[in-house]
């Protein structure tokens, strides 16, 4: 018998309301709406420009053993409290210390991966090595290396963002690189790369990023400018921020001008930040900017509330000091705050790196024909073919106009023969970073003239690349760059040491210039790299000859 079509059908209507029912029965409850959801508390722990500090240094600061203690014991405390966290670094992972950059950073990524990081921003320094050993660092990484304004091919060459959830909210994390990058490496290292500006590329992304998280985050790599004054500088966080503002940005994790940012009031930042002491982040716009120095010496911690709408509040921050010295009045020095212990696992696992580094120490750079005079009585006193292949050295790195080293900074000779890495760390044992200042041609006239100053028999004593000068009585009357006399309207690029550049030896601060960037590059390593590229080498091509004349 053929029932009437209108049985047929309501036949059917009740089997769909009995499958659904016993569906119902037999799954979990649906997911909640986005109004019923609980707050979130969220905890972001941050760092920024490592520059190979996987090892703490000879007074037991910093070091990614201590670090992963800190980050160990907030994740703990956070879930305790049904909380949850996430890891983010402001890029530089490259470029600071021999045993990192002898080894291509491997520990220093292997470190990051141990303490679990979540993301990174791609940093400039991150180029300063042929683009084989950054394609090895990526394959290393096992943390989101991420960048939105890098392009290759006219496609972006890392992923621009990730999306992390974290008990049922999402949280977006956009990369974004300075677009100086371009200007601060060498041009066959980046060959057929674009550096877009990032500013750009966050107002597109940010709208998208928006609709599809509850949080945004920018992990950039483009420094922090109080009150966006950044001089010669490409645009940093605070022209991000003031420009894209909260409804496209809750936080920026910053890097690359390396400052705790810790404010005073608005657009004024506190220089003399202690460690161990009260920190506030900037805020522009309704956008939380922070950034946790340099080298692991801090870890960065903002304590968020997430609601449903969007809602992001920060109920705390901090910068915890990892095991950082303070000086005392008497010159000694004693620790700013608790001694944090090492993390035993991470100690054992990257010691292997440390001894290797040790062991290239010893490794032959080159060799040189006669010797390169580093006698404290004479580099002091007059020019020497040390100070000149130093000068020369920094010059070529940096792509600078001028290059002016004290004599201070030069501690030992090169032999001739075959020399090792130990060998040109007796000569620069300290570590200093090479800086590049942009001056207009009236104020590098003004240096120059300080520079003229320098008694013979002082730290101070130049020795110079790129420049020539006639001193007279201590006074400076003829100054020329390249063979030019010096225009004051127009920009020269001179290179110093991060030592010279904050008054040492008695020179001008010039740190603190608006043209001033810290380049990261360790001044041994450098040298090094100029000694290897060009051996064997002849102490005679170094002479100082008359660039600078004394009367």
């Amino acid at each position: 018998m053929v029932r009437p079509r209108g049985d047929r059908i309501a036949q059917r209507l009740l089997g769909m309301v009995l499958l659904l029912g016993l569906a119902a029965c037999s799954s979990t409850p649906p997911a909640p709406a986005a109004a019923d959801r609980a707050p979130l508390k969220l905890t972001i722990l941050h760092t920024n420009d490592h520059h190979g500090r996987f090892w703490p240094n000879a007074a037991g600061e910093y070091g990614m053993a201590a670090r992963k203690t800190v980050i160990d014991r907030i994740r703990a405390e956070v879930a305790a409290a049904g909380g949850h966290t996430l890891l983010l670094d402001g890029g530089d992972i490259n470029t600071g210390v021999p045993e990192s950059d002898l080894q291509d950073a491997e520990p220093d990524f292997l470190g990051m991966n141990l303490l679990g990081y979540d993301a990174s921003a791609v940093g400039n320094h991150e180029f300063d090595k042929p683009p084989a050993v950054l394609a090895k660092q990526r394959q290393w990484a096992k943390f989101a290396f991420l960048s939105a304004n890098i392009y290759q091919g006219g496609q972006r060459m890392f992923e621009p963002y990730r999306v992390f959830e974290r008990g049922g909210y999402r949280i977006a994390v956009m990369g974004l690189t300075t677009d100086d990058t371009a200007r601060a490496v060498l041009p066959e290292n980046i060959r057929g790369i674009e550096f877009r500006k990032p500013i750009d590329e966050a107002a597109v992304l940010a709208p998208q990023l928006r609709a599809k998280a509850d949080m945004v985050i920018a992990a950039t790599h483009m420094g922090h400018y109080m009150d966006g004054r950044r001089g010669v500088n490409a645009p940093g966080d605070v022209e991000m921020a003031r420009q894209i503002g909260a409804k496209g940005l809750d936080l920026i994790v910053g890097g690359h001008s390396q400052n705790p940012v810790c404010m005073l009031e608005q657009g004024i930042r506190d220089t003399a930040y202690e460690p161990g002491g009260p920190c506030r982040p900037d805020r522009q716009n309704g956008t939380w900017i922070v950034q946790a120095h340099e080298w692991g010496k801090y870890v960065g911690r903002a304590d968020f509330e997430l609601r449903p709408g969007g809602q992001v509040q920060l109920l705390r921050y901090q910068l915890i000091p990892v095991n950082l010295m303070r000086r005392n009045a008497d010159g000694t020095r004693s620790p700013a705050t608790e001694r944090i212990p090492e993390d035993p696992a991470i100690r054992s696992a990257l010691q292997p790196f440390q001894d290797r580094g040790q062991l290239a120490l010893n490794v032959p750079v080159g060799d040189v024909q006669g010797v390169f005079d580093g006698d404290r009585d004479r580099v002091r006193r007059q020019p020497t073919n040390l100070g000149v292949l130093i000068a020369r050295a920094m010059l070529d790195r940096t792509g600078a106009d001028l290059a002016v080293m004290n004599s201070g900074g030069i501690r030992d000779s090169l032999p001739a023969g075959r020399i090792s890495y130990r060998d040109i760390l007796k000569v620069q044992p300290f570590a200093n970073q090479i800086g590049v200042v942009r001056l207009s041609g009236a104020e590098l006239l003004q240096w120059l003239a300080a520079a003229a100053r320098m008694t013979p028999g002082a730290g101070g004593f130049p020795h110079t690349a790129g420049v020539q000068m006639r001193i007279e009585a201590g006074q400076l009357k003829e100054a020329r760059v390249q063979g030019q006399p010096i225009d004051p309207q127009r920009d020269y690029r001179l290179a110093i040491n991060n030592f010279t550049a904050t008054g040492g030896d008695g020179y001008p601060p010039i740190d603190k210039h608006p043209g001033y960037i810290n380049t990261g590059f360790n001044d041994a390593e450098v040298l090094r790299e100029y000694i290897a590229r060009r051996s064997p080498m002849n102490s005679a091509d170094y002479a100082p000859g008359n660039d600078i004349q004394r009367q």
